[in-house]
């Protein structure tokens, strides 16, 4: 291949990837557009770390659904505490536990910011309407939703156990990286108690535009659910198998 041809061959990836291939070079450096492109993004990230939960869409979404919106918080007083503390985010504010009703044998979603509210910001309120609409039509009763500011993924099992709920789905942000500022995650635990770990739970990761939809990320969350109680464990005793869709009509 000549030199020169290398540059137009390499720029075809960009097609296919949002990664940051086929930049280019000035010497041995960057071009100043890519430079400035990798600058931009890196802001965002740092931004998306920082955005505040958006307690307010939330709660429209389940106002919606006819489900009430309970607002709690971590021992992470701040988000400086949140980030050096995860410990903190990891346990319940003691003044919030008395907010908490008991739902017995109710399928809970806590809502909570992580690393990225605005992640939780923009794809929470479509994968809870269509996850709360699947669930239901599947017989599963839905305990009121809550909303966790500085929350962190073990946050859930406090809530949930404090609330008797069979089990929870944590619905969380996800680390921005340079290509996605937006992304959700979310991590269902079978039987939520303090102490569970992570290896007890089943995660469905990168919920956003670009990579999972809500539809079948709601999906699959389902047929967890459905799987979680026959076998009566959720994480590594729980394996994804959930069929793929035919490549072709029947």
């Amino acid at each position: 291949m000549a030199p020169a041809a290398a540059p137009a061959r390499w720029a075809e990836l960009r097609r296919f990837t949002a990664a940051r291939v086929a930049l280019g070079r000035v010497g041995d450096g960057m071009p100043t557009a890519a430079h400035l492109a990798f600058q931009e993004a890196h802001a965002r990230a740092r931004d998306a770390v920082h955005s505040a939960l958006d307690a307010a869409g939330v709660a429209a979404v389940a106002a919606s659904l006819g489900l009430p919106v309970l607002e709690v918080a971590s021992q992470a007083a701040d988000r400086r505490a949140f980030l050096l503390r995860p410990d903190l985010g990891r346990r319940l504010r003691e003044a919030d536990r008395a907010k908490l009703p008991a739902v017995p044998g109710a399928f809970l979603f806590v809502v909570a910011d992580g690393l990225c509210a605005s992640g939780v910001a923009a794809q929470a309120p479509g994968f809870l309407a269509e996850a709360v609409t699947l669930l239901r039509g599947a017989g599963m009763q839905v305990a009121p939703i809550v909303v966790a500011a500085q929350g962190r993924v073990a946050l859930g099992d406090e809530i949930g156990g404090a609330m008797g709920a069979a089990m929870v789905a944590m619905l969380i942000g996800e680390r921005p990286g340079l290509t996605a500022t937006e992304s959700m995650g979310l991590y269902l635990t079978l039987g939520p108690r303090p102490g569970r770990t992570d290896a007890e739970r089943n995660c469905i990761s990168n919920i956003r535009e670009g990579g999972m939809s809500a539809r079948a990320a709601a999906e699959k969350l389902l047929w967890l659910a459905g799987a979680a109680l026959l076998l009566g464990a959720t994480g590594v005793a729980l394996k994804d198998e959930q069929p793929s869709a035919p490549l072709l009509p029947p």
